[in-house]
């Protein structure tokens, strides 16, 4: 699919409830953590960490860190056994990320203020990473989020949980809706907000839907991500690759990662 709209989506409305916000929110952590969306990008990630020479992840736009947990367990598994993450989000999640802090011994913790992923505070270093959320970029924006991570000298990594298709909409109205209904009584922590506004009026799962399609419309494929990348850095002064990973299982994680290129001899 070659087509982007960039159409809004409820959860970047400043507006939009909070309390609904954070039911989608939980609903995705879910399902990218069951599902191990991200698990195959841990060799690039321990890559990059390497090149630059970190063992500490910044996650922006963390939502409620769905996928965190199966990234640090992957990259403690390629070797990166101090690996750690800070989860940042403009709207941040206090109550998710402290039961992921708990359930990780505090190798995964959450930045309690509010952080502009294209304006990161100086005191907040690590390798950038970004999952399931650059889309919400339009390309000025995308733009500036690399450039900022490049004027800190920072590694970059972007990645989105899905390839750019019919198919992955034709899920997101179908077969994901009705894995939420079914699941949503075991999302953890109990919200009774999550309940009331799933099944007695269904304003989570009606937004999840809308969201989820715009975001697949949204989405940068490869190419597009490295015409994002070379616009950022007109001068190359950043290694960028792109491409898209397959679970073994089919789906397909696409991906662009960046790290400064060491000086010339």
């Amino acid at each position: 699919m070659k087509l982007r709209l960039h159409l809004f989506e409820f959860e970047d409305l400043p507006w939009f409830p909070a309390t609904i916000r954070a039911g989608m929110m939980d609903y995705l952590r879910f399902m990218i953590s069951w599902l191990g969306t991200y698990r195959p990008v841990a060799p690039l990630l321990a890559e990059g960490l390497r090149r630059t020479g970190q063992t500490h992840l910044l996650e922006l736009g963390a939502g409620a860190g769905g996928g965190s947990e199966t990234v640090l367990a992957a990259l403690r598994a390629q070797q990166v056994p101090r690996a750690t993450i800070l989860l940042t989000d403009l709207y941040p999640q206090p109550t998710a990320w402290a039961d992921v802090a708990r359930r990780t011994g505090g190798a995964i913790r959450g930045h309690a203020a509010a952080v502009d992923a294209l304006a990161v505070p100086d005191d907040l270093p690590g390798f950038r990473v970004i999952f399931s959320a650059f889309h919400h970029f339009a390309p000025p924006q995308a733009e500036a989020l690399l450039r900022n991570a490049m004027a800190g000298g920072q590694g970059v990594g972007v990645f989105e949980g899905a390839a750019k298709s019919w198919l992955e909409i034709g899920l997101a109205l179908t077969v994901l809706p009705v894995a939420q209904l079914l699941l949503t009584p075991f999302f953890r922590p109990f919200r009774l907000s999550r309940l009331v506004f799933t099944y007695l009026v269904p304003i989570i799962p009606l937004a999840t839907m809308w969201d989820g399609t715009v975001s697949i419309l949204r989405m940068y494929p490869p190419a597009a991500l490295l015409a994002l990348a070379q616009r950022a850095d007109p001068a190359g002064r950043y290694h960028w690759q792109a491409g898209q990973l397959r679970h073994w299982w089919g789906p397909r994680v696409t991906y662009l990662v960046g790290w400064p290129t060491p000086p010339a001899a």
